[in-house]
């Protein structure tokens, strides 16, 4: 019987062909700067693609699972998703 992978190993398994271009964004910072205490996207992207910085938030798309979660978790409707362009984005593989 073959033992449960964590989240960490399954992750691991995951592959990344990132474009130049971001297909994620933050529409208005001062949305999340003066609207949005809790920074709640920093929470629910199961790939940590958003980090608060100071006064704006970074987006590091180019681990984006692609799930759309900050497309529907975002309370003020501030995130833009998009599928990246063909050929890029994230490649499964299986383990």
């Amino acid at each position: 019987m073959m033992k449960a992978q964590t989240i960490e190993e399954k992750q691991y398994l995951v592959r990344f062909n990132a474009d130049t271009k971001s297909h994620l964004h933050v529409l208005d910072d001062n949305i999340c700067l003066t609207k949005c205490p809790d920074k709640i996207c920093t929470i629910f992207c199961p790939a940590a693609v958003y980090k608060w910085e100071d006064i704006r938030m970074h987006v590091g798309y180019e681990g984006c699972h692609e799930c759309g979660s900050c497309r529907i978790g975002c309370p003020h409707e501030n995130i833009r998703w998009e599928y990246p362009r063909g050929g890029y984005g994230i490649v499964f593989r299986l383990g």
